[in-house]
């Protein structure tokens, strides 16, 4: 099968969510033996083709312009659809799917499109019509969540798939969590971009409440983002400077080697699709600390894998870490849960399912 995928941003320069479970669909689907074609941004320094893990990489120039920026993609996309002549289109959020609805009534051919998470959850002002037209037409629609699919199914009543994002299990196989390597500080991670939405400066707010109960402690915040320098001021506020550590970017595939050396990952998000930091805790065997919000509930049970706190909350994200921070025996309990949940989510088992939507709708 001749796959392509429409992702607006991709690796290396891009690491969040989206453009990580792309790279890795693209990459597992090839592994199957089909023809897979990602196009995507040009960043500078990247060519404009290229072959990467053994699927193709399109990458197009787009004005720097919000707007314009976005439409310049959807009208340069059919262009190399039409050189590529892939049997599915696959588009990796809703505003993507527009060049794929593009490609079906031009170039008569199939489309899929996935919901991923801001596109559903807080879609903008133009996003309910284009929402409707994009998911109307699609002949095939999939969530990440559960709560994702409602959502959708509220502008557009049609089936639609639920399939997760997927984790590397093997990157994991050889790590063996060893929370001695902290060198006696209880260290606490997050890894994500820093944005509002994430909520990072009430793990900040909470963790003024947690030293006062546990010590040694130390939180890690691996990322970058828009709202870095208002964190640092909010860190300075508190006087937590000791106690917070910026470590910037890291590699995808460095990521869990922190995890190991942590024993809780705190995600304290407004908003969430399907994160795959998440799944990233899961399989490093770390407690998690997360918002009952959108499709999370689904992801980690409470008191189960880890323990749900209410957004915008430093006192219930502090009471919890607190708790997972001297209680060992339930910090052991849930990171063996977290470890056997994590294979679940087996990019094999993810790809089984979007072969079958693929090949239902050909």
């Amino acid at each position: 099968m001749k796959i392509a995928i429409l992702v607006s941003l991709f690796p290396p320069k891009w690491l969040a969510g989206t453009e990580i479970a792309t790279y890795n669909t693209a990459k597992h689907l090839a592994k199957r033996g089909h023809e897979v074609h990602v196009i995507t941004s040009l960043d500078e320094g990247l060519p404009k083709e290229s072959m990467e893990e053994g699927f193709h990489v399109h990458r197009i120039r787009r004005r720097k312009v919000r707007y314009l920026g976005v439409i310049s993609f959807w009208l340069k996309t059919p262009l190399v659809l039409r050189t590529i002549e892939p049997d599915i289109v696959h588009s990796q959020d809703i505003i993507m799917g527009m060049p794929g609805l593009v490609a079906k009534t031009f170039f008569s051919k199939k489309f899929v499109v996935c919901g991923r998470g801001t596109d559903v959850n807080n879609p903008g002002l133009f996003m309910k019509p284009l929402s409707r037209l994009v998911l109307g037409n699609a002949d095939a629609v999939i969530a990440l969540t559960e709560d994702m699919r409602k959502k959708m199914q509220r502008n557009c009543n049609r089936d639609i798939s639920v399939i997760p994002n997927g984790l590397n299990l093997e990157k994991f196989e050889n790590l063996s969590r060893d929370e001695t390597q902290s060198k006696n500080e209880k260290l606490i991670i997050f890894v994500g971009r820093f944005r509002p939405e994430k909520g990072v400066k009430y793990l900040i707010e909470a963790m003024n409440i947690i030293i006062q109960h546990v010590q040694p402690v130390k939180l890690i915040l691996v990322g970058e983002g828009p709202e870095e320098e208002k964190l640092k001021q909010l860190v300075g506020q508190f006087n937590l400077g000791r106690f917070i550590n910026f470590v910037g970017q890291i590699p995808n595939e460095k990521v869990p080697q922190y995890m190991v050396t942590a024993y809780v990952f705190v995600l304290p998000s407004l908003c969430e699709g399907f994160p795959n930091v998440l799944l990233e805790a899961m399989g490093s065997g770390l407690p998690i600390v997360a918002t009952n919000v959108c499709g999370l509930p689904e992801i980690i049970r409470d008191g189960e894998n880890g323990f749900l706190v209410e957004p915008k909350n430093p006192g219930q994200i502090a009471e919890n870490v607190s708790l997972l921070l001297e209680d060992d025996e339930l910090r052991e309990k849930i990171s063996k849960n977290n470890k056997e949940k994590a294979r679940k989510y087996s990019w094999d088992s993810v790809v089984d399912r979007l072969e079958e939507v693929y090949l239902r709708h050909l």
